[in-house]
């Protein structure tokens, strides 16, 4: 509770400070893609292809968290700049499977370097058990939350 024991005290929500902790690291990765004329999004859907190749839009869009439509659109652009190819027809139901295509490759080995260079900021100064502390807690939370 807060002072005036409404709402929720914001010095000591769990809540608010992995917010705060998210705004900061999407900072960070913005400035760190931005000179690479890449966004988080495009990065995300880019890093998932090349580690989960030929997913759907909607299954793309699940993975980088934005919706279907914000996918199509993302895809279109990532499609038009040569990063990737979708087949004219569906293989198989409606589904267009996306590939990386090999300039997709190029752009998102840079944009790795970018990415883990961010990523490394965030574990400086954690000792390896704290981060895979870390981790786990994290992790049961996200299970928690989701009732698994």
């Amino acid at each position: 509770m807060s002072q005036d024991g409404s709402g929720v005290d914001l010095d000591t929500s769990l809540g608010y400070l992995l917010k705060q902790v998210h705004s900061a690291l999407r900072s960070a990765m913005d400035a760190a893609l931005r000179p690479l004329g890449m966004t988080v999004p495009q990065y995300a859907c880019l890093e998932l292809l090349a580690q989960r190749p030929g997913l759907s839009n909607s299954e793309l869009a699940r993975g980088v968290f934005v919706s279907r439509q914000s996918m199509n659109v993302l895809l279109q652009a990532l499609e038009r700049d040569g990063l990737v190819s979708r087949p004219e027809q569906p293989v198989a139901g409606r589904a267009l499977p996306v590939k990386l295509t090999p300039l997709g490759s190029k752009r998102l080995k840079a944009a790795s370097e970018a990415a883990n260079a961010v990523e490394g900021r965030l574990r400086r100064g954690l000792a390896m058990d704290e981060e895979q502390h870390l981790r786990a807690l994290l992790g049961s939370r996200l299970a928690e939350l989701r009732g698994e």
